[in-house]
């Protein structure tokens, strides 16, 4: 087994090699980011929590596995923080205002398209604020972020068995909400295509 991308990058690291923690920074910054955001719904804890991980990152580099990805780890990192600042300020409701950003068609839509895109955006934040904070995150991490279920589990701590059956409710319900009585309109038109299969 050979040591991973990152694991080049986590030796130079060790070695005090500052241009090597900077590519891992601008490696990860955004994902990292949006998980935060999508956990917190503040742009502010996000970008603090965004600092927390890579802070945690330089003092725990010596006990990085440099033969596996670092984006669970982080991530894994950034949930933990995420929780902790949503425990302290005992937020009830937990906004998603990037989820979905930037996959819009990149071609010039007609002013027909662009209603109905943000009428369907606007449904699906809703929709997705009425998931319980457990089933919003696996959303967020398998169609957002498209970690696997097995990286998922390991992120959240959790069997995969669990990631599944959240993530199937949290399916079912955005379905139900999002789609009602209209069976035949495509599931790919809110993003939900992707099978955890």
């Amino acid at each position: 087994m050979t040591a991973s991308d990152d694991g080049h990058l986590i030796e130079q690291v060790r070695a005090g090699d500052g241009r090597a923690f900077e590519a891992l920074y601008e490696k990860y910054k955004a994902p990292v980011f949006r998980a935060a955001l999508a956990i917190t719904g503040d742009p502010a804890a996000a970008e603090d929590i965004l600092q927390e991980c890579f802070l945690r990152l330089h003092a725990h580099v010596d006990r990085l596995d440099g033969y596996q990805p670092l984006s669970p780890w982080l991530h894994r990192v950034a949930v933990n923080l995420a929780y902790n600042f949503v425990a302290r300020r005992r937020r009830t409701q937990y906004l998603l205002r990037t989820l979905w950003q930037g996959r819009a068609d990149r071609s010039t839509p007609s002013f027909e398209g662009v209603v109905e895109r943000a009428d369907l955006s606007q449904r699906l934040h809703v929709a997705l604020s009425h998931l319980s904070l457990e089933h919003r995150l696996v959303v967020v991490l398998f169609y957002l972020s498209e970690f696997s279920l097995e990286e998922i589990a390991y992120i959240l701590d959790c069997p995969v068995g669990t990631v599944k059956s959240r993530l199937y409710y949290a399916r079912q319900k955005l379905r139900a909400e999002l789609l009602g009585d209209r069976p035949s309109e495509p599931e790919s038109l809110y993003g939900l295509a992707r099978s955890p299969a």
